[in-house]
Parts: structure tokens; C-alpha cells; sequence
């Protein structure tokens, strides 16, 4: 699997699971969040992620598709700046992502291109000799990589799908998540491709962000966590003596990145 296509589906998996807990009418009562019903916690959430400038994303776990459990570690911000990578899972990968204005950088590991580029891997490997390939946000072929970064494609997502989702919400008991207050809300499967359960667990102090989700159905078993809201995206990039022009290194033909 291609970075482009790890990263998409990062990026989808946690728009995913936000809009299919979290869709609904808007909600604007000041009331106290646990006090409310399920439907109008879950409203909060997606009202106060759909506001936030930026945040940390983590996704770990089985995204489905038959593949081993992954990780994506991403800081990103409306702006379309993000940190972070990827890790594949038994030891099938990782990849560095930096995104910064216009320019993209992306660091594979050795793991990655012998298990992921199996066919020229060893010789581009060689070539970046642990430095980081660096295009331009413009490329094609880094164009789901930028998406990814861009919180704005994850909160339209949101918006987008806020209406087309079923099942039925409950409301559980109040618990802490990474030392968080939060109230969970599950949404269960309503008989199509969303069969399971996934759970938001709502902030109940401060804003109602969402601070966690999981996701558990015949495809998938993972969980998606969000911190860090509104605080910048670091802006350390690496150095031009750490970086190959991308096109320098694939040619101008489409080629695995």
C-alpha cells in the first residue's frame, strides 16, 4: 500500500466514525452536557469539532480491509499543516509525514519499502539513506497526503454526511479518558455496513470535544483519539541537507510514495 493511499485512509477512517456517532441536528443549549440526552451529547461533539483550528489525532487499531492493526499519529491543523506518521504494524512500515504550507516531506523506513515497494524499494532506500523525499502540495502524487493534513477535508466530511446516518443512540455512564471527564454515547448498528458499535466519548468539562472513539463491528476494531485542540501544529521541517526532491528520486511518472 501506497503512502497516498495509508494516508487517505487515515484520513477517512476518523471522518468516518465521527460523522456516523456524532451526525444530527445542531445543538446550541448551554445546559449541563451530562444532563442531556444522547442525541444532543452527540450533537455538542460534532458542533465543537467542526469548530476546532486544529488538533491531534491518533487512529490505532484494525481499520478493516484484512489488513494487520495500524497506527496514524497525526497533529494537523485547517490550514493544511500537519506532523506526525504512520506505522503499518508487524514491522511493516512506518513513514515520517510533515507537511508545512506548500511543501510536503515524507520519510519511509527501511521496513516500508522492502515490505510495501517490494520491487525497487532497496534502491530508493538507498538513495534517501534516511533522509526525507520533499514535494510540492501540488504534486498529484502526494495529493491525498495534503488532504489528509488538511483538517478542513475531515470536518467537511462531517458536514457533508451529517444527515445519513441511522441506528440508535444511549448514553453511559461517565468515566475519564486519558485523565479527561467524559460522558460516552454509543450509536448501535442499524442492520446495514455499520453493524456494531461505536462509542464518542464526549468532554463534560470545557468545550465537548470528542475524546475518544471506538469503533467494533465485523470490519474494524479500533479507536480514535483527539487532543490537543486549537494548539499550533509544530513548525519544525527538515533541513535541505535532510530532504531529496521527490521528483528527483521517482522521475516525472506516477510511481509509489
Amino acid at each position: 500500500m501506497t503512502v497516498q493511499r495509508i494516508a487517505a485512509r487515515a484520513a477517512a477512517f476518523g471522518a468516518a466514525v465521527v460523522l456516523t456517532v456524532t451526525s444530527g441536528a445542531v445543538a446550541r443549549a448551554d445546559d449541563d452536557i451530562e444532563s442531556l440526552p444522547a442525541q444532543e451529547i452527540a450533537d455538542r461533539s460534532r458542533d465543537a469539532l467542526l469548530g476546532a483550528e486544529s488538533l491531534h489525532m491518533r487512529v490505532q487499531g484494525d481499520l478493516g480491509g484484512g489488513r494487520p492493526s495500524m497506527m496514524i499519529d497525526l497533529t494537523l491543523d485547517r490550514s493544511g499543516n500537519c506532523a506526525g506518521g504512520i506505522d503499518l504494524g508487524d514491522d511493516r512500515g512506518k513513514v515520517e509525514i510533515v507537511k508545512r504550507g506548500d511543501a510536503v516531506w515524507l520519510k519511509p523506513d527501511a521496513d516500508f519499502w522492502e515490505n510495501q515497494v517490494p520491487v525497487g524499494g532497496a534502491a530508493f532506500d538507498a538513495i534517501l539513506a534516511g533522509r526525507y523525499m520533499k514535494g510540492e502540495a501540488s504534486d498529484s502524487r502526494l495529493r491525498p497526503v495534503v488532504d489528509a493534513c488538511d483538517l478542513d477535508t475531515v470536518q467537511e466530511l462531517v458536514t457533508d454526511n451529517a444527515d445519513t446516518v441511522g441506528g440508535t443512540l444511549t448514553k453511559g455512564t461517565k468515566t475519564t479518558v486519558d485523565g479527561v471527564s467524559a460522558i460516552p454515547v454509543t450509536r448501535s448498528g442499524d442492520g446495514d455496513r455499520r453493524d456494531g458499535r461505536l462509542t464518542v466519548y464526549v468532554a463534560t468539562e470545557g468545550k465537548p470535544y470528542p475524546v475518544r472513539i471506538t469503533v467494533r463491528n465485523a470490519s474494524a476494531d479500533a479507536a480514535v483519539d483527539f487532543s490537543r485542540f486549537d494548539r499550533p501544529v509544530p513548525t519544525a521541517t527538515p533541513s535541505p541537507e535532510d530532504t531529496v526532491d521527490v521528483s528527483a528520486l521517482l522521475g516525472r511518472t506516477p510511481a509509489p510514495v
